[in-house]
Order: C-alpha cells, then structure tokens, then sequence
C-alpha cells in the first residue's frame, strides 16, 4: 500500500515540475522579441528533448500522465491559465493562444476523421469557416443569443458535412481526398462570389457578448486593465476542453472500438456486423461540427472575416496539425498547434515561407516519427487508464 501511495507521490511531484518547467519555457518564448534569443530556445527546447529522451526523463513524465491522465490535464489548464495571468494586457500572445485553443478544437474534429475512421477531409479551414460565416450572418440579423449562434454553426457545418460524405464514401483513397479538396475551393469560390455574404470584401462579425458582458470591450479586475482576449482565451478553452474530454470519451468508448475496427479493415468490420458507412458518416459529421463551433468563436474574436481567411493553405495548416500531434491522438494536437501557428509568428523571415514549413514539418514526421509528437503506446495506454 506503501509502494502504491509512494508511487502516486511521485507522479504528482512529476506532474507538477514538468508543468512549471513547460510553463516557464512558454513564457520565455512568448516573451522573447529578438530573433536571436527565439533562436536560442527554440535549440535549447531540442537539446533538451534530445536529453530528455536519453536519460529516461521523457518516458518518466509520460508514465506519470498515464497514470494520472485527470491530474496531467488540471495541471495543463493551471499552466495555461498562469500564462494568461503573466500575459494579461498583451494582446498579440494572448491572441494566438486564444487560435492555438481554436485550431486545436477544430483538430480534434479532424482526429475523429483522419485518426478514428480513416476518412480523408482536405476542407477542414472550409467547415471552419462556415462557422464563422454563419455566426456573422446570424449575429447580425437574428436576436439570438451568442451561446446559441455558436452551436448554431457547429450544425450548420455538421449537416452540410453530412452532404459532402454522400460522394466521398463513392469513392475510394485519392478520390475521396480530392472531393473535399473540390469543395474547399468551392465554398472559398462561393463566398467570393456572393455579394449577400460580402464578396470578396467580406464580413464584420459582431463580437461575443455574454450574460451582459461584451468580450470585445475588455474588462478591470482589482483596478487591473485586462485584454479582451482574456475573455475569448477562456470561452475558447471551455470549448477545447470539452471538445478534447468528447473525443477521449469515444475513444475508450465501444464507439470508438468500432470506429477503429472501421479504419483498420472495413473486411472484418463488415463481417462483425459494422455498418462502415454509417460510422463514417457519425465521424464525419462530428468532426465538422468541432470546426464549425471553432470557427464561429474565431470570427467572433478577430471581428472581420473574408474569404481569404479559408482558403486551401489553411486546410493544409490544419492537416498539419493533426498530423504533427498524431493521427487519431487529441493530446499531441496542443504542441503541434503551439509549434505550427506560433513559431512562424515568432521567426519573422520564416512567415512567408510558412507553407514550406507545413509541408517539411509533415513530411518530416511522417518519415521519421508517424506517430506523431507524443508515442502511440501513450494514447493507448491513456484509454486503459481512462477507461
């Protein structure tokens, strides 16, 4: 019992310095201006990875999450939440944690996707952005509420998801991904088009406004000025978190057993009585409706979309994200995220060659570590404990 009491000890104890030592890193990066001292860190995070992974350390603080995945995530949500507190009045930080948060909301749907079934979706910046489009147009010329705009265009972009699936599951590998690239065009192609929506000028999206307060207008605490993205920070993460605590649900769910048997060979899944189809259909769907709810907080946070705010780069961006974290493992997407949106924003003569380093970063992972960031056996190992 000792032992058992000890051990449990010791993975808190593990927990807790590996948050505070992340956290630090995080701040010294986001508080770095010079491109010199971001390249410094950026080598120091590699040489400690490197370190890490040789002396054990690594593996230490991954066992210490898997046996206590509920502490490991309080822990990450308090790290997070201490950064929002350090960065309270910087609004370029605390907007792209406030997109880190969004962009890996809308991952998760293309975890349920890519990971969980195996159904190809290039379109993932389009479905974002009917999210966006939607709220504005309901925010605009609708009394509803904001809560209820937001889920509003989560199902809007579920139920035209559940079009689009219609021809991709006629088709097979390299067809089906071009279908939903034919229709991320499209959708950017509409909206251009389509003067009701703006055109090509495109729309200003009222901001949030909840139980009275207008996220936009910012906020005083103690007499401290806080950032209006302080408020979109935390909005976000409440969606993020539940979209994360969903995911994991199903995936130690049996309807996450049968979404992977459907992946893995749609042979056995039909002989055991699966209907393939259908599983691909309810991933699909969900998916979709992640990125529409993402999207619609997102327009809501910059105030102003356009069509070339969707367009087929950033479905790449998204792929890349989900690819970087780990195909079918939601806990790799947050430091993917973290190092495909905000590196580029710190490396200033990397930005317009960012593309490329979508690109490098996915080839890169899929020859060297196709598991993503954080080991397969881990997520794995996470759904027994979870379970």
């Amino acid at each position: 019992m000792s032992d058992i009491k000890l051990k449990t000890n010791s993975a808190k104890l593990v927990l807790a310095l590996a948050t505070v030592l992340v956290t630090a890193y995080m701040w010294l990066f986001l508080h770095a201006e010079s491109q010199l001292a971001i390249g410094v860190l950026i080598v120091l995070a590699l040489v400690l990875a490197i370190v890490g992974k040789k002396t054990g350390t690594t593996q230490k603080v991954e066992q210490a999450a898997a046996s206590r995945p509920g502490l490991a995530r309080l822990w990450t949500v308090m790290g997070l939440l201490a950064l929002v507190a350090a960065f309270y009045d910087s609004h370029f930080v605390l907007m792209m944690i406030c997109a880190v948060l969004l962009y890996s909301t809308a991952c998760m749907g293309l975890t349920l996707q890519f990971g969980f079934v195996g159904v190809a979706n290039f379109a993932g910046a389009a479905f974002f952005g009917i999210g966006s489009y939607t709220t504005a147009v309901l925010a605009t010329h609708t009394g509803l509420p904001q809560l209820a705009n937001i889920a509003i265009s989560g199902v809007v972009a579920a139920i035209i998801g559940s079009v689009l699936i219609l021809p991709v599951l006629r088709t097979r590998g390299h067809y089906a991904a071009l279908v939903t690239i034919a229709f991320g065009i499209l959708f950017k192609t509409f909206i251009e088009v389509n003067d009701v929506l703006g055109g090509p000028q495109g729309l200003q999206v009222p901001g949030m406004q909840l139980f009275g307060h207008a996220f936009n207008d910012g906020f005083k605490l103690f007499g401290i000025e806080f950032s209006f993205y302080v408020s979109y920070v935390l909005l976000s993460l409440v969606i993020c978190a539940g979209a994360f605590v969903l995911v994991k649900a199903l995936e130690r769910s049996w309807v996450g057993l049968s979404m992977d048997v459907v992946r893995t060979d749609e042979t056995a899944a039909a002989t055991f009585g699966l209907h393939i189809a259908r599983w691909k259909v309810i991933a699909f769907t969900m998916g979709n409706l992640f990125a529409g709810i993402a999207g619609s907080v997102y327009g809501m946070m910059v105030g102003f979309i356009a069509p070339n705010n969707f367009t087929f780069s950033d479905s790449l961006l998204l792929v890349s994200i989900a690819i970087l974290g780990g195909l079918g493992n939601p806990v790799g997407l947050i430091p993917a995220a973290i190092i495909v949106l905000m590196l580029p924003e710190k490396l200033q003569f990397i930005q317009e060659y960012r593309v490329l380093l979508y690109a490098a970063l996915v080839i890169a992972i899929l020859l060297f570590r196709p598991e993503g960031l954080l080991p397969r056996k881990t997520r794995l190992f996470f759904s027994r404990k979870d379970a």
